[in-house]
C-alpha cells in the first residue's frame, strides 16, 4: 500500500514524496494565508476554499493558522475559525455546520506509538477526529486522535479532549469530561445568570419561525 493509502486505513505510516508533495501544497496555501492582508476578507476565504478539502464562503479563517495537508479538512456551513489555529490532520477532520472555533485551539488527529520501536522508524498514524453541528470550542483546547464531539456541544476553555462528548453537553477540564447537559432553560442566559435582552430572543424566535 501506498502511504497515503495506509493513513485513509488508520495504519501506520511513513510519509511518502506523495505525501511531502501534499504538505508543500498546504504549506504554500497557508503561507499565502498567513501573509494575506487581514482586511481583504475575500481573498482569505478563496484561499481556505482552495486549501480546505471541503468548505465554502460561509467559513472564515482568522490568520494565522496551520495544518499539515488541508484537503483532509472538511467543514460545514457557517464556521468560524479564529487566531492561531493549529489542525493536524494526518487523518480527516470534520466540523458541522456553525461551529465555532475560540485562537489556539489545536487539533491533533496525528500520533506516535506509545513504544519507542516503530516510533524510532519514522512510523506515525492519524485518526480521524469529528465534531457535530452548533459547537463551541473554548480557547486553547486540544482535540486528541480519534475524538467524536456531538451536536450543540461546549468545550470550556483549556480543555484536553481525550474521550467522545455526547450532544447537549457542557464539557471541560483535562481530561475533558461533561459537567453537565445543556437545556432550555440555558436559553435564556448569554453569561452566568446575565439574561437575554428582547431583541436577541426576538431574533431567536424568527429564526425557529423560519
Amino acid at each position: 500500500m501506498t502511504s497515503k493509502e495506509r493513513r485513509e486505513k488508520g495504519l501506520l505510516f511513513i510519509a511518502d514524496e506523495a505525501d511531502w508533495e501534499e504538505m508543500k501544497r498546504a504549506r504554500r496555501l497557508t503561507q499565502e494565508l498567513n501573509t494575506a492582508d487581514r482586511w481583504d476578507f475575500d481573498k482569505i476565504r478563496a484561499i481556505v476554499n482552495e486549501l480546505f478539502g471541503k468548505s465554502d464562503d460561509t467559513t472564515f479563517v482568522n490568520p494565522p493558522f496551520y495544518c499539515d495537508y488541508g484537503s483532509n479538512i472538511e467543514v460545514g456551513k457557517n464556521c468560524f475559525i479564529n487566531y492561531n489555529c493549529v489542525i493536524l490532520d494526518n487523518a480527516k477532520v470534520t466540523l458541522g455546520d456553525n461551529c465555532l472555533i475560540a485562537p489556539n485551539v489545536s487539533i491533533y488527529t496525528a500520533g506516535h506509538t506509545m513504544h519507542p520501536d516503530a516510533r524510532s522508524l519514522g512510523y506515525e498514524y492519524g485518526i480521524e477526529i469529528t465534531v457535530g453541528d452548533n459547537v463551541w470550542i473554548g480557547g486553547n483546547t486540544v482535540i486528541c486522535p480519534g475524538v467524536h464531539i456531538g451536536s450543540n456541544v461546549v468545550i470550556g476553555a483549556g480543555s484536553i479532549v481525550t474521550k467522545d462528548i455526547p450532544d447537549w453537553s457542557f464539557a471541560a477540564g483535562n481530561p475533558c469530561r461533561v459537567i453537565r447537559a445543556i437545556t432550555e432553560e440555558d436559553k435564556k442566559y448569554y453569561f452566568k445568570k446575565r439574561e437575554i435582552d428582547e431583541e436577541v430572543a426576538l431574533a431567536i424566535s424568527d429564526i425557529k419561525t423560519e
